[in-house]
């Protein structure tokens, strides 16, 4: 005969409930008063008594203690679930984890059973949290469309199968509906591409919330000296092309006030990185052709709805050149023989015109189009031009003085600027 049968502890509700339920077999109080005492219904104290007079205290215990749940997994369904995460998803949390075991593998498992599993073969660590700093929250916006975060993320996102990539972002504050795409760094041209991306599919946003990059504002420091000819409203490119599409830039004073975007980037580094290793994505056409497919599924998952239903994006009109306005523009000056110069390339005007200043733009896909207003300009590109050979002009240097002048010879000699010395 097994002992460790006999052997069994109380709780410390059940040995309330075995108390009162030895009054009921006293005859100290009756089975209503005992309902109310135990908040329990009539007959289940009714249930309860009977299975006291038989089993004694043991009859307070519920019968399904010690033993396994109906629902329970055999134990080499979780041993083919373990070791397909130490090969596929070794660095997986159980969430995403029990989502590619359902997608991939056609295995079903609860996320929180897989993370008990986890925690007990020392495969996952629970990571505590820090208590974030107090601040001032935010309320959403209430239309799709009304403000949109914007920011570069810079991630090993290949894990170091390819170059380093910039992931630029933008995520509805309303919806959290996000876009993105994969640049080889953080700068005008990729912050134009992403904006006529998101335009191209959304519409023209009311507003947009990003930080003080060098690339959103203009953060250059003027000396003392500079103050009559600085310019207070002075905009980057980017800025130059929102302001002629009408949407407003607001800048945020420190990360935390853009804390969707950033916490959107903290998901992406997590998910996206593992869906780009699951996938082989070894460069920047890869990456983003996932990156395409994988939006419909993410904004799926954690889109949420908007208060208002109306979507305030606007239609940019088909007047506005949107690849003119999405392009760096630079003046220069058109030189007599109607040559200019623009990073480091020579180009020469063939169309004769009395402009001196010109407009040069740089389009997304690398064109260069020479304008002086709203006329474009041919040009040839030609060779840099050879610069004339420096005439070395010999003089001779004449002495200040013929003679010099004693120390303690009585006068001085002073010299102002130009040609006169005067003595003392």
């Amino acid at each position: 005969m097994d002992k460790t049968k006999d052997i069994f502890m109380l709780r410390a509700n059940e040995i309330k409930r075995y108390q009162v339920i030895r009054k009921v077999l006293d005859h100290e109080i009756n089975q209503q008063e005992a309902s109310e005492y135990l908040r329990i219904t009539d007959r289940q104290v009714r249930r309860i008594v009977k299975r006291v007079r038989l089993y004694a205290e043991r009859g307070v215990i519920h019968r399904s203690r010690g033993k396994a749940g109906n629902r329970k997994k055999p134990a080499s369904f979780k041993r083919k679930v373990l070791e397909l995460y130490q090969k596929s998803y070794w660095d997986f949390g159980p969430t995403l984890a029990s989502e590619k075991l359902l997608e991939r593998d056609g295995i079903k498992v609860n996320d929180e059973t897989l993370r008990l599993w986890l925690i007990k073969e020392g495969l996952w660590q629970y990571k505590k949290q820090r208590l974030p700093k107090e601040r001032s929250r935010r309320t959403r916006k209430e239309h799709f469309g009304q403000m949109v975060q914007m920011d570069g993320s810079h991630h090993d996102w290949l894990e170091g199968r390819g170059t380093k990539l910039v992931l630029m972002g933008y995520i509805d504050d309303a919806t959290n509906e996000f876009f993105g795409r994969f640049y080889d760094y953080e700068g005008t041209m990729p912050a134009m591409g992403g904006l006529k991306g998101y335009i191209k599919r959304y519409g023209l946003p009311a507003s947009i919330y990003l930080d003080k990059h060098s690339t959103y504002r203009n953060n250059r420091r003027y000396r003392y000296t500079d103050w009559p000819f600085r310019d207070q409203d002075e905009l980057t490119q980017f800025g130059r092309a929102c302001h002629q599409l009408g949407i407003e830039l607001i800048f945020a004073h420190s990360p935390q006030a853009k804390g969707r975007v950033e916490r959107v980037f903290r998901t992406l580094q997590d998910r996206l990185t593992k869906e780009l290793r699951l996938a082989q994505a070894n460069g920047l056409d890869e990456a983003n052709d996932l990156l395409k497919a994988y939006l419909s599924v993410f904004n799926g998952k954690f889109k949420v709805q908007a208060a208002q239903s109306t979507d305030v994006h606007r239609q940019p009109d088909k007047r506005v050149d949107l690849d003119g306005i999405l392009s760096v523009q630079t003046q220069r000056f058109l030189r007599n023989d109607r040559t200019v110069q623009h990073n480091k390339r020579w180009y020469q005007v063939t169309a004769r015109t009395r402009a001196k200043w010109i407009t040069v733009f740089e389009y997304l896909d690398g064109s260069i189009v020479i304008k002086y207003g709203s006329q474009v300009l041919p040009y040839d590109l030609i060779p840099e031009p050879s610069l004339r050979p420096r005439v070395s002009l010999s003089r001779k240097i004449r002495p200040r003085f013929k003679q010099p002048v004693p120390r303690n010879s009585g006068f001085r000699m002073f010299r102002l600027p130009g040609s006169l010395t005067f003595k003392n």
